[in-house]
């Protein structure tokens, strides 16, 4: 018995205590986050945690050091992928490494505190707990390192291995996660990003992609029934139109939300019927919940983002093609406003290589108006306003875009803001309530804004758009109790997919006033643009045009496409047959190769003759789907 003793103490007791650690942690991310792993996974993934308890414990300085190691990391490797998934839909991805910095310029208070003080504490944890002295420690330490090397160096193998063993649903990570556990989700996509190679296309590549997209296979500005009698919008050529693009944070209609039971509409009254006006277009956009800097990049850039990562944080790498360049190029000053710290989502680079002259940032920006750690948008707007006078009144051609900040998690409003909509439905998060006031002045202060920059600036061209849909409570919760989506993707219908990813636009033409436009892919704005300015030379952010009859939203593992007669087919990761899929797949795969060989490529397009001429902009009926 005596000799069993130090391996009772040393080894089983402390690898029982990583089982029981386990299962308290699941418990609590099932019962108050609402995330349960399948009973299937649990095994291989208890196994995972144990051959990496087993190697951590052979290097710890001893069974107290060892067990405070492993628990931070299964800390954060359980709930911070539990909370993850309530908030945004999805676990945690090893793009998020890149994102780091940027998630935790996002916090304040406690949550930085508490933010920082776990990575000081992992940090800490490793030093205190590693010891490579022993013999032991140093042949467990090699086995740990081969074991990582081997991931990395023959990732292909790994990820066919495990893909075949665990499965894999590119559009649904939040079932993947719960059908692999922390452990081999984390082993699973690790080797994944490994094996994923940023592949920069050839010449002749990026010349068949562009001819694919040329547009005798494709309808011009807006994708319309081919049989709808279209009117062509006089446009002749004038002395430049200012631009404003206005990005709204979180802006999106709740009153969809009928379980909520709204004491009054939650837009302004100017504004729902400005949005009348425009037969209540729709922007397709790429993320859900937050990741802002997607919804940029489509709307600047003119290319989809079709993979979970942040294109601004690593895709951004060349000078380019944007929007911003390519007006600063036919004579326009390019200017962006965002009071956010200036290099949270890699701005400051991203904005350089999207063609901007000025950026200004929360240093460039009287903070005199704020709702927790968000400047109002009244204020930003007349600030803005202010700093683009001597433009507006020398005539000098200006591409203004605005980001607002007001309007993040957790939607709080200050003194001068009081609650409005009331929320008079039963067991609905009091976030829901929060947010629909949030709307309220986010749209009342637009309008106003809209007033005075119309009337400064008639000719103008206004563009404004929600970046995509709020979070409201767990796991889809409020868009749940209204059935606007389901409480997981993995039950979505296909209309869901539509919704999950649709907000307002409206684009106001001068004059002439707001444009029906229907659902656009927000990736498509910037040749909208250009075409309304009728800016004639070719731009390469023109071979995004869909292909005819067919709009479409790609999106990790996932094509939403939506047809004139209100079809909404969700192909999903190319196991959905049927004529609209493949067609969307073959464009989509056209799409791609131009967007690597621009971005992060050697930017053949640039140089060769593949760029479509640019039809005159059409003004469509709204499809109605």
């Amino acid at each position: 018995m005596d000799r069993l003793k130090p391996l009772l103490l040393n080894w089983i007791a402390p690898l029982a205590a990583v089982v029981a650690l386990y299962f308290a942690l699941q418990f609590a991310a099932s019962h108050f986050l609402g995330t349960e792993l399948r009973p299937g996974a649990v095994y291989a993934d208890l196994g995972f945690h144990m051959v990496l308890g087993v190697l951590l414990l052979a290097m710890a300085r001893n069974r107290w050091t060892f067990l405070v190691l492993m628990s931070v990391i299964m800390v954060l490797l359980h709930i911070g992928n539990a909370i993850k998934i309530s908030v945004l839909g999805g676990p945690m991805m090893p793009d998020d490494v890149l994102a780091l910095r940027s998630l935790l310029l996002l916090l304040s208070g406690w949550q930085l505190v508490l933010a920082v003080g776990f990575l000081l504490l992992m940090a800490g944890a490793i030093a205190m707990a590693v010891n490579l002295r022993p013999w032991r420690g140093r042949i467990a330490a090699g086995a740990l390192a081969a074991i990582v090397a081997g991931i990395f160096w023959q990732p292909k193998p790994v990820v066919t291995a495990m893909d075949e063993t665990f499965g894999n649903v590119v559009w649904n990570q939040h079932g993947n996660y719960l059908s692999r556990g922390p452990m081999v989700h984390l082993v699973q996509e690790s080797a994944r990003y490994a094996a994923r190679v940023d592949g920069v296309p050839d010449r002749a590549t990026v010349a068949a992609a562009a001819e694919l997209l040329r547009p005798t296979r494709h309808l011009a500005a807006l994708t319309v029934p081919a049989e709808t009698d279209l009117a062509i919008i006089e446009n002749p050529r004038q002395p430049k139109r200012n631009v404003h693009v206005i990005l709204l944070e979180s802006f999106w209609d709740p009153s969809v939300l009928k379980e909520a039971k709204f004491s009054r509409d939650p837009f302004d009254k100017d504004f729902r019927a400005l949005w009348n006006k425009a037969g209540n277009s729709r922007a397709l956009v790429p993320v859900f919940g937050g990741y802002t800097a997607n919804s940029e990049f489509e709307a600047l850039c003119g290319f989809p983002v079709t993979q979970d990562w942040v294109f601004f944080e690593g895709r951004l790498r060349n000078p380019s093609p944007c929007l911003p360049r390519t007006l600063q190029q036919a004579g326009y000053t390019t200017l962006v406003s965002h009071p956010n710290i200036a290099a949270f989502w890699n701005r400051v680079n991203a904005y350089d290589r999207a063609g901007f002259n000025l950026y200004w940032s929360s240093k460039d920006f009287a903070l005199d108006d704020m709702n927790g750690e968000f400047l109002g948008d009244a204020s930003l707007y007349t600030q803005v306003l202010g700093k683009i006078d001597a433009l507006l009144e020398t005539g000098t051609p200006t591409f203004n875009y605005i980001l607002t900040f007001f309007g993040h998690l957790e939607y709080p409003l200050n003194e001068s803001r009081p609650t409005v909509v009331k929320v008079r439905g039963e067991n609905v998060d009091p976030v829901v309530e929060r947010y629909a006031n949030t709307v309220y002045y986010k749209s009342h202060e637009l309008m106003a804004f809209l007033k005075e920059l119309r009337a400064r600036d008639p000719d103008s061209l206004i563009v404004m758009f929600g970046d995509h849909l709020p979070f409201l409570g767990g796991n889809f919760d409020a868009y749940a109790q209204s059935k606007v989506l389901a409480s997981s993707r993995d039950q979505f219908d296909d209309r869901m997919f539509r919704d999950q990813y649709s907000t307002p636009l409206i684009i106001i033409d001068g004059k002439k006033g707001p444009l029906e436009l229907g659902t656009v892919p927000l990736f498509r704005l910037p040749s909208i643009v250009l075409s309304l300015l009728d800016e004639q030379d070719p731009s390469v952010m023109d071979l995004t045009r869909m292909p005819e009859d067919m709009v479409v939203r790609p999106l990790p593992g996932l094509n939403i496409v939506l047809t004139p007669d209100g079809g909404v087919t969700a192909c999903r990761d190319g196991k959905t047959e049927s004529d609209v899929c493949t067609r969307a797949d073959e464009w989509l795969g056209a799409v791609s190769a131009v967007s690597a060989d621009l971005f992060w490529g050697k930017q053949h397009a640039l140089r060769e003759d593949v760029l479509p001429a640019r039809p005159p902009f059409r003004q469509s009926a709204e499809l109605r789907i």
